[in-house]
């Protein structure tokens, strides 16, 4: 392994954006330290630490950045797309049927290192929930980790939404750059209004799209030069003091993630405060890149950076077992677990992440392989008609993914359903939308370039 880092990073050609990848893990870092911090367990249940000290939920100002990885993700994914249209067989600028095919190939592309390692988790979580609940366990902590530890795909459930979006949204912005922008987030301006003004039922989850596709358009925008400092300072001063006085002033939350038994949530689903909340992260992350991108030309943090991203996505999939295990395993050693945010429990962080990390680290050597792309020819393009199918199998993953993140495993032989777009979902049915969906996107594309990504999401 170390010695493959090594040889990726000393290949890293010089016009690669290493700052993007190094955001890319960050973020993904950030949402993981801030899931281990949040957790207040005891012997009753599982509680949310920013419930429990709500003085504290400023801090999500800070480690709530999903908008961040988001806006790398619509950076990568403008590349990878535009990379695809270059490598066209020669003669192909315009047949019927070719789009399509560089569509299919897209995406694919793109989904395999996503949807690889999520199967895999989904499948290991589905065959131990099942055997876990044969055997007549499935109460206490056991029964809570099984509800939670799918809740995180819905970060992937949106995030297959924005690939598959991409090239039309791509068209919008490359003709009408900052107005799609604006469009996306005018639309979110109008389903607030809709929601809290008018009182619209059910107006609200349509932000679930124009919210994270807004932020995601930020990427495109990034990826053709046109965020520079003035703009990332006027993103991150205005997002900043426009969400400030939406939570001040408007019915949203202080709280940039959802909490417990709360009314209004400004993540699910989101609302127009978290989108300002993205624009002040998205601008202040850019004012950053100069000296960030100073400090990624040193080889040993650039090696560091090479070898977090090969196996982030694993990592995030994973994090949350890693610390129901180390929970899981205090409470089977009568480890006292002292209230939460008492100066014990306070003087207990550090052990119980330090726990958490190093169980992670084993799931990700366990798991790491699956996360790695899969060669395929370069240039090549998936048959006429393959467009269709592929869209068909992203909607399937999607709403396979976002089905299972509400319903987890919990009551599999009780057939324990949630409710996705008004439609109930049991856990079986959300993993064979998935992998339904999989396959197509797979048989869609075969054959197509698989290593289409210039910059990874």
């Amino acid at each position: 392994m170390g010695s493959s880092v090594r040889e990726l990073a000393g290949a890293t050609p010089a016009t690669r954006d290493r700052y993007v990848d190094l955001l890319r893990v960050a973020s993904l870092g950030a949402v993981v330290l801030g899931h281990w911090l949040m957790a207040a367990v005891t012997p009753d249940g599982v509680g949310n630490l920013l419930a429990v000290v709500p003085a504290l939920q400023p801090l999500t100002w800070l480690l709530q950045v999903m908008p961040v990885f988001f806006f790398v993700g619509g950076f990568s994914h403008a590349l990878s797309y535009r990379s695809l249209l270059r490598k066209r067989p020669e003669g192909a600028e315009r047949p019927e049927g070719s789009e399509g095919s560089v569509y299919s190939a897209f995406l694919r592309a793109r989904l395999q290192r996503l949807l690889r390692p999520t199967m895999v988790f989904v499948l290991v979580w589905g065959a131990a929930a099942l055997l876990v609940q044969l055997l007549g366990g499935g109460g206490g902590l056991t029964g809570v980790t099984l509800r939670m530890v799918t809740q995180p795909l819905w970060f992937i459930g949106i995030y297959l939404a924005m690939v598959a979006f991409t090239p039309p949204l791509l068209r919008l912005h490359e003709r009408y750059g900052w107005g799609a922008f604006a469009g996306l987030a005018g639309a979110a301006v109008a389903v607030d209004v809709l929601r809290f003004a008018a009182g619209v039922p059910y107006v609200e989850f349509l932000n679930f799209a124009f919210v994270w596709l807004a932020v995601h358009q930020l990427g495109f925008l990034r990826a053709d030069g046109r965020i520079r400092l003035r703009r990332a300072a006027l993103l991150a001063g205005g997002g900043l003091v426009t969400a400030a006085a939406l939570v001040a002033f408007g019915p949203y939350p202080l709280s940039m993630v959802g909490m417990p038994g709360e009314k209004v949530s400004n993540m699910a689903p989101p609302t127009l405060a978290l989108l300002c909340h993205g624009l002040w992260l998205v601008g202040a992350v850019e004012l950053l890149r100069a000296p960030a991108a100073r400090l990624l030309e040193r080889p040993r943090v650039w090696r560091t950076v090479v070898a977090a991203n090969g196996v982030a996505m694993t990592a995030f999939l994973w994090h949350l077992t890693a610390m129901f295990g180390v929970y899981g395993a205090m409470l089977a050693l009568d480890v006292e677990l002292p209230a939460p945010a008492s100066a014990a429990w306070w003087a207990q962080v550090p052990l119980r992440i330090a726990l958490a990390a190093a169980l992670t680290a084993g799931l990700v050597a366990a798991f790491r392989t699956f996360e790695r792309p899969v060669a395929a020819a370069p240039g090549a393009t998936g048959a006429t008609g393959a467009g269709p199918l592929a869209a068909l199998g992203a909607t399937l993953c999607l709403l396979g993914v976002l089905g299972l993140s509400m319903v987890g495993f919990g009551g599999l032989l009780d057939g324990r359903t949630a409710l996705l777009i008004a439609i109930p979902v049991s856990a079986p049915a959300a993993v064979a939308m998935t992998l339904g969906g999989w396959l197509l996107v797979e048989r869609a594309g075969r054959g197509t370039g698989a290593r289409a990504g210039v910059q990874r999401p």
